[in-house]
């Protein structure tokens, strides 16, 4: 089956504004996630998913420039963008990713296409989230180019649109087609997304430290920094895991 990896990323987030393209040990955040997931074994092809906006041009033309494929659509259904890049490559698996993971991990990426093909007749959509045991900021979803297209032509509300899989979710979950990969324990207290100053802080000293070592450094070689310098981690512990998904829930 064809498997095509769908990063989304724009430079106009509200909390911290063109942090995408912020650099850590001399490299765009961006650039670090794409590099991290063109190591995983299971994908076929690699986008970035971003707007028309000409915001987002600084990020389009950075990710072309190393050789990445951009796919630029609307900016409010993030949906619409998954359709074009799914229906362009004539997808048959999807994985979502979002660009304010640059810890993005190609193993737990890996482990959940892996769950998905092993057994595709029982899967419509698989992920590491339900219920969430990795730290926030390695979250994968994987889902069938088919229940996209059912998304894309039935989802109807700012939720469904603009963070893309929760309709998938609700039929996946209604028809019984819904798995989860799971850590080795409850991490999800673990914050390594970057949505604020102080999440950017921390993950630019992560790759500070161990991407001169070890480029190919992977979501455990940060669990053994952290436990050697617990305290660096708290810089970020006062924020909520999916604060922005929360916030479009209320609405």
């Amino acid at each position: 089956m064809k498997v095509v990896a769908i990063v989304q990323a724009r430079m106009s987030s509200t909390r911290l504004p063109g942090k995408v393209l912020l650099e850590a040990a001399g490299k765009p955040l961006i650039l670090h996630l794409f590099e991290r997931v063109e190591r995983c074994r299971s994908i076929h092809a690699l986008w970035l998913a971003t707007s028309q906006e000409a915001e987002d041009d600084i990020l389009a033309s950075t990710v072309e420039r190393k050789g990445y494929r951009v796919f630029r659509g609307s900016l409010d259904h993030v949906l619409s963008r998954y359709w074009h890049i799914g229906k362009q490559e004539k997808a048959e698996v999807i994985v979502r990713l979002t660009g304010d993971c640059p810890l993005h991990d190609p193993e737990i990426i890996d482990a959940v296409v892996g769950r998905f093909l092993k057994n595709p007749k029982e899967y419509e959509y698989v992920s590491n989230v339900l219920p969430p045991t990795y730290p926030d900021g390695l979250d994968a979803e994987v889902f069938t180019f088919d229940s996209l297209d059912q998304a894309y032509q039935k989802a109807t509300t700012t939720l469904e649109v603009e963070h893309v899989t929760p309709y998938i979710r609700e039929g996946a979950l209604a028809r019984g087609r819904l798995g989860n990969v799971s850590a080795p324990a409850d991490f999800s207290h673990l914050r390594w997304t970057v949505d604020e100053k102080e999440d950017f802080d921390l993950i630019r000293e992560v790759f500070e430290e161990l991407y001169p070592l070890k480029p190919d450094f992977g979501w455990l070689d940060v669990l053994a920094w952290q436990t050697r310098e617990p305290n660096r981690f708290k810089v970020n512990a006062q924020y909520q895991r999916n604060e922005g998904l929360q916030r479009s829930a209320r609405h």
